[in-house]
């Protein structure tokens, strides 16, 4: 526990608890009691700290309904995942400020800044237009770190559930489900995803751990995606098309004292191979004529309980009346920074819409972050006039598939920084397909 990792802990919950009562857990019609994972990014400058996106949640689309979701519906909503998510729209959001040449202060951001023309004609030298086309990039003097009021689900909590159990024994797993994919080189190298099953398998990847005989999913657990960020950066795909990664990677992870397993965090986030840490393959990575490098974070607790908690909940209504439960709450919330974002999410899409209906799309869901990214490229091709400027906005404004823009030439490193960190430290990851070939205009 240091000062620091309060203090970060302290800027998320204090957002958190501004929240109006409608976004939060509430004690149900029945009694029960409801808790909630929580989890935000702090960015940290020279004598401030700002949480700038904010989420709860821990539900996840089934694989089924994959080919369903449109863009439009979230495929994982988990609390991590939905942070870094809306750390994305924050991101984007910032970004349009500034290539907005009407804008009361366009060039004004504490968080990123334009890269400047010499930065630019200096990334001419290198052949790849993945490192020379983005416009924005993250400022020198703001750190990020990110606070989870559980431990993330998958291999860092591993210890933790099965010392929680009355009984030890793994859950039993229903038939995994499995993908044939490019990414591996043959069927028999595929892998099944376990959940939450087979303790004795440690150091893993992971899909989200549901009821053992619920619909499986394949997103990924949030231990396995925070781990790739080392890698990768916080950063998405259409977010990368305009900001460099540099200086962007996490800091720290800020967890709980009571959620905090040192094998279980070590084993699973560690570079050390002397830690048993699965990433150590990436130790000291960098990828050539980029701003991708493998950037371990540190990882610290707090002693600071969210109210929302598991724990604190049950510490509530221990010794209560007979009979007062606890449940997990179906509400999911992302927030951005000065609240540009303050939504409430039930099943993946926005709290009273039917699902995959367009108009219950969040503002961090695929199609909507599609759209604030296509605003930006647009506003730079005016602004700018550059070359790379337009090549970003052929990307994110022509009629694609949202696979096919992934899929561009100015994707190509960051693809080859997960795959890479996939094959060597992150094996058996098999990829969530099935919502991809939709359109911006759809």
């Amino acid at each position: 526990m240091t000062h620091e990792a309060d203090a970060i802990a302290s800027v998320v919950l204090e957002e958190f608890n501004r929240l109006s009562s409608k976004r939060k857990p509430c004690v149900r019609d029945n009694g029960v009691h409801e808790w909630v994972p929580l989890s935000g990014i702090v960015a940290k400058g020279p004598g401030s700290m700002k949480c700038v996106a904010l989420a709860t949640g821990m539900k996840c689309l089934p694989a089924s309904k994959l080919s369903q979701a449109n863009g439009v519906a979230l495929h994982d909503w988990h609390a991590e995942v939905l942070a870094l998510r809306a750390f994305n729209c924050f991101i984007l959001q910032e970004c349009r400020r500034l290539a907005d040449g009407k804008s009361s202060s366009p060039s004004s951001s504490k968080f990123l800044r334009r890269r400047t023309d010499a930065e630019l004609e200096d990334s001419k030298i290198h052949d790849n237009k993945d490192w020379n086309s983005k416009p924005f990039t993250w400022r020198e003097d703001v750190t990020l770190h990110m606070y989870c009021s559980e431990a993330p689900c998958g291999d860092a909590s591993m210890e933790l559930i099965m010392a929680a159990q009355d009984d030890a024994s793994p859950w039993e797993s229903p038939t995994p489900a499995t993908t044939t994919t490019s990414d591996y080189p043959s069927p028999e190298e595929e892998p099944s995803l376990l959940g939450r099953g087979f303790f004795s398998q440690l150091g893993i990847v992971r899909r989200k751990p549901s009821r053992g005989d619920a619909p499986p999913s394949l997103s990924k657990s949030c231990s396995d995606k925070i781990a790739l960020k080392q890698a990768t950066s916080p950063l998405s795909s259409l977010t990368s098309l305009l900001v460099s990664p540099k200086n962007l990677y996490l800091t720290t992870l800020i967890l709980p004292e009571s959620q905090y397993s040192l094998e279980g965090c070590q084993r699973c986030f560690s570079p050390s191979s002397s830690e048993g840490g699965r990433m150590a393959p990436l130790a000291n990575q960098t990828w050539r004529d980029s701003d991708y490098a493998f950037t371990p974070f540190s990882i610290e607790t707090t002693g600071i309980e969210f109210y929302f908690s598991k724990r604190a909940v049950g510490a509530r209504i221990e010794g209560t009346t007979t009979g007062v439960k606890m449940g997990a709450s179906n509400l999911a919330v992302a927030w951005t920074g000065d609240k540009l974002v303050e939504e409430g999410l039930i099943g993946g899409v926005l709290q009273g819409r039917k699902h995959f209906d367009q108009k219950g799309a969040s503002a961090v869901s695929r199609w909507r972050m599609w759209k604030l990214a296509a605003e930006v490229a647009s506003l730079l091709s005016v602004d700018e006039g550059r070359d790379a400027a337009s090549e970003i906005s052929q990307v994110l404004l022509a009629d694609k598939t949202y696979d096919e823009v992934k899929e561009s030439g100015l994707l190509a490193t960051r693809r080859a920084v997960k795959e890479e960190a996939r094959r060597d430290a992150l094996k058996g990851w098999v990829r969530n397909k099935g919502d991809g070939s939709f359109r911006l205009s759809s």
